[in-house]
């Protein structure tokens, strides 16, 4: 069955690529034998219509062309579908293998290696090998949120979407309206910063606090897309990267690194208790929650406050 297939996208790949005027769905019909096994015309239809995208995700690009009598027609042209010499130096070389290795480990695997291999029919030296154990490095993005995907897609079509979001501070899930500019990773979380339109305000989305399915909607986007560059800095400072004060924190002995790692000062208390002087911006109550009972928060108050709601808001469930 695979065998067939490959040879029917391959037949319809040479009629396209091999006429110099746009081929109806008869044309194209008449001149492939499995399309002229099909048991009906919506058969048919249904195995076309499969091919062309089919094809037109491996790259190729067709083209649909009316004529003055109103009959759609498709080509291939050459000169679309021609690329120039590619050629890459061994860190360039070096670079791709090492991109595609990330993406072996996170949901885009498939594409990576699609992509990978696109690259040696183009060019890519073979001795490069992304995937050899010894490299020296290893570089992993997890991914492990169903809404990363569809999220994805959605950031490089530009479609509006909706799906239910728990808040760290909330007991149940809340619909929203987003219209997603960027993914992006930070400390080991993806995020995604877009524009709420029910809130009309930009916000930042932990990707595994959104429940159920991510739903696309049709429209265009109603906000200016900022630059890439103004998204990353959003992430950061919700993240709790971009700090303009600090906080005193009691953090138990021999737990939460990540925290010493950003402490301006450490001092043993004793009993089992250290306290960390950190740097306090947005966000950093919900990175304290994740620590648990081995933070206790000295001050400011409003932090404080802010991590007690947060972990009554996780006790109520």
């Amino acid at each position: 069955m695979a065998i067939a297939k490959a040879e029917r996208l391959m037949n319809l790949a040479l009629c396209l690529l091999g006429t110099r005027r746009p081929l109806s769905k008869r044309e194209l019909r008449e001149s492939i034998e499995a399309y002229l096994e099909a048991s009906s015309d919506d058969s048919f239809n249904r195995m076309f219509e499969r091919d062309k995208d089919d094809l037109r995700e491996l790259g190729l690009v067709i083209e649909t062309v009316e004529n003055l009598d109103g009959e759609v027609g498709y080509l291939a042209r050459r000169d679309s579908n021609r690329l120039p010499p590619i050629t890459l130096d061994a860190e360039e070389a070096a670079a791709l293998g090492l991109a595609a290795k990330v993406w072996q480990h996170a949901r885009l695997a498939g594409a990576a290696s699609g992509a990978l291999q696109k690259l040696r029919a183009a060019g890519l030296p073979e001795d490069v090998d992304p995937y050899e154990a010894h490299g020296a490095l290893e570089p992993r993005i997890p991914v492990h949120e169903a809404a990363f995907e569809p999220l994805m897609l959605a950031c490089r079509d530009r479609r509006p979407v909706a799906f239910d979001y728990r808040k760290a501070t909330a007991a149940r899930p809340e619909p929203r309206l987003v219209e997603p500019w960027a993914l992006e990773c930070w400390r080991g979380h993806w995020y995604l910063a877009g524009w709420d339109r029910d809130r009309g305000a930009e916000r930042v989305f932990r990707l595994s606090r959104i429940t159920g399915k991510v739903r696309t909607r049709g429209g265009k986007y109603t906000a200016q897309v900022p630059d890439v560059v103004t998204v990353r800095e959003t992430v950061a400072g919700w993240a709790g990267d971009i700090a303009d004060r600090s906080a005193l924190i009691r953090l138990r002995s021999g737990s939460g690194y990540p925290l010493r790692a950003k402490a301006a000062s450490v001092r043993e208390l004793g009993d089992g208790w250290d306290e960390l002087e950190i740097p306090y911006g947005h966000g950093l109550d919900a990175w304290l929650v994740e620590f648990g009972p081995d933070v206790v928060v000295l001050e400011p108050a409003e932090l404080r406050a802010d991590v007690v709601d947060r972990l009554r808001a996780v006790a109520k469930g």
